[in-house]
């Protein structure tokens, strides 16, 4: 029996007590954190020769894992952001052991004090209308599948779900009622929101709906499986249609598109259009209106603007001032 103050007991209780049972964390948030410590034991096994079930916390110290940072790094590639996230959940599991073991305090501390690495903040990627035009004209709806894709890829660019709100979405989260139908899904944080749909994404819904004949619980967008399609069956079929349409828009072979590039597709429109950052926050599920900062970074016109209600450079600053009276007299006769 796993002793509850062993490494392996409190890996255990963190995941099943902490996560589970007092968080309630979504099934992706557990996802990672798993993946993570798959990552960490396995680095383990090989630096130390120490099966998972045999390590003790106090292999676990701070040069350890600061190494284990290193090697994701230089040795598996991920970037600063990637490398971070992993920072982030092991820090989650020492906070849980400062309750649990207090009188590893001072282990604890120096792992909670490993600080994030600063990452690169290059401007978004975003498609312009004649881009997204021929992205949805690409899947072949003569096909199930292309009438799927079609319906995804609109859904997708109209609303800016994330992908994983896309491929968790149920027949029954569709609402499509004349003059007002909208979309249902659980974002982040396990809250709930509510995204209208424009007249033309509701009736290709309605009649991929239809087509679909699934129970209310039945996944929205299906496998050719008849599962649940996944994460990668998603970039599968967005590479696929981006090969077909970059024939016809050029534009699209320069830009490296990913489905999270269609949600900032969906933010730069409704900025473009005038929406404000608030609102913009509050259809795509942010936690912060300053996450939305980054939309105006990228919109170039929204630049453009600005400058042309500035002075060009070779004109002299000054303060206009009206001729005097009677020189304005003379200068009319």
């Amino acid at each position: 029996m796993t002793s509850t103050n062993s490494f392996p007991g409190l890996l255990e209780g963190f995941f099943s007590a902490r996560l589970i049972g007092q968080r309630c964390a979504s099934p992706h948030t557990i996802a990672s954190y798993r993946d993570c410590f798959r990552l960490l034991l396995k680095f383990a096994r090989d630096r130390l020769g120490k099966a998972p079930s045999q390590l003790a916390l106090t292999d676990l110290d701070a040069p350890f894992i600061g190494a284990f940072l290193h090697h994701l790094e230089h040795d598996r590639g991920n970037n600063a952001r990637t490398r971070n996230a992993r920072l982030a959940a092991i820090r989650s599991f020492f906070q849980y052991l400062a309750f649990e073991v207090p009188e590893r305090s001072a282990l604890i501390q120096r792992v909670l004090a490993i600080p994030n690495k600063r990452c690169e903040h290059r401007p978004i990627d975003f498609l312009s209308r004649p881009e997204i035009a021929a992205l949805l004209a690409a899947p072949d709806l003569k096909t199930w599948g292309g009438r799927r894709d079609q319906a995804l890829l609109l859904l997708a660019v109209q609303t800016g779900l994330r992908v994983s709100e896309l491929v968790g979405l149920n027949c029954e989260d569709l609402a499509l009622r004349t003059g007002s139908s909208y979309v249902r899904c659980q974002g982040k944080g396990r809250k709930e929101r509510l995204t209208p749909l424009r007249a033309q994404t509701a009736a290709v819904l309605r009649n991929w709906l239809r087509e679909r004949e699934g129970r209310p619980g039945d996944s929205l967008f299906p496998n050719a499986r008849g599962g649940r399609l996944s994460r990668d069956g998603v970039e599968h079929l967005l590479a696929k249609h981006l090969a077909t349409a970059g024939a016809q828009c050029l534009g699209l072979k320069k830009k490296r598109v990913s489905p999270h590039v269609l949600r900032h597709t969906a933010a730069m429109d409704l900025l473009q259009h005038g929406v404000d950052r608030s609102v913009i926050a509050l259809w795509l599920g942010h936690e912060s209106i300053a996450t939305t900062e980054i939309y105006i970074h990228a919109d170039m016109n929204l630049k453009e603007q600005v400058l042309v209600r500035t002075s060009p450079l070779e004109v002299p600053p000054g303060r206009y001032r009206p001729d005097d009276r009677l020189l304005s007299f003379l200068d009319r006769l």
